[in-house]
């Protein structure tokens, strides 16, 4: 399936890093976490993307346009008659084909993916995600529920990956119980879809995906949540950022080993 990858949000919880670069540019060790995000998917065999500019979109041109495989992977370096010939010793990205549109600076969700809906084509589904959020989920077995359930959309659903606690209260405001949030019931959108075409026919002008258009799905009975309690890891905030590069140094990335037997080497890049 393609992959409708949203890049054009702002990223402002990121701190002053976002000034120069857009959140999905923002390094995990030697790559932008949106690279991660596309050999993830990549190695499921979703190799061609479509990306939803907005915010910097030239950063991110730039990069793809201009960035030398030889500076992330081990390659030999051979000069004969003053020429210089280069030959990778190995691939950390393999084939991909990447569609860039500029989908507004201001635009929401809803609106950066109605933009993209001629480049879909004829396929009667697709994924997507955002630019920010990384995971290990078997994106084969997401496929199959997707494809079982029948419906519209369906998303994955995971527990909330911050420090909290639930509080449950009576009528009169007395508290009942105080939970922690990982212990909890509670479960939230981890932003990485499957759909099929017809969400494009809901999708209205100023809709936020997850509010409007998910609402018309919910009254057709036509969205579905795929739950799953593995590796889940956004990248909302600086701490979140630290937590994926420790990860990422230790040569344990789970997002990183994923995929039908094409697991990255540990540490690789």
């Amino acid at each position: 399936m393609k992959v409708v990858i949203f890049c054009g949000g702002l990223g402002v919880r990121m701190g002053g890093e976002t000034q120069l670069v857009p959140k999905p540019m923002i390094r995990i060790g030697n790559r932008p976490i949106l690279w991660h995000i596309m050999r993830y998917y990549a190695a499921w065999g979703h190799n061609d993307f479509i990306l939803c500019l907005g915010y910097k979109s030239d950063v991110i041109k730039e990069y793809f346009l201009e960035h030398n495989d030889a500076l992330t992977n081990d390659f030999v370096l051979e000069r004969t008659g003053g020429e210089a010939r280069i030959e990778l010793l190995s691939d950390d990205v393999g084939e991909w084909r990447a569609t860039f549109v500029n989908t507004g600076l201001n635009a929401t969700i809803g609106e950066r993916l109605k933009a993209v809906e001629p480049y879909i084509g004829n396929d009667q589904a697709f994924m997507a995600t955002y630019g920010d959020d990384l995971t290990d989920v078997s994106l084969d077995a997401m496929t199959e529920e997707f494809e079982s359930c029948g419906k519209i959309g369906l998303f994955l659903s995971v527990q909330p990956q911050f420090n909290a606690h639930l509080v449950t209260t009576g009528p009169d405001g007395t508290v009942q119980a105080v939970t922690d949030m990982s212990k909890s019931h509670v479960r939230i959108n981890g932003g990485f879809f499957i759909f099929r075409r017809e969400i494009f026919d809901l999708i209205e002008p100023g809709d936020e995906l997850v509010e409007e258009t998910f609402a018309r799905l919910i009254a057709r009975d036509e969205l579905a949540a795929y739950e799953y309690d593995g590796f889940f890891g956004p990248m909302d905030t600086i701490k979140d950022r630290q937590r994926l590069e420790s990860l990422d140094e230790s040569g344990r990335a789970p997002w990183r080993i994923v995929g039908r037997g094409r697991n990255s080497p540990p540490g690789g890049a």
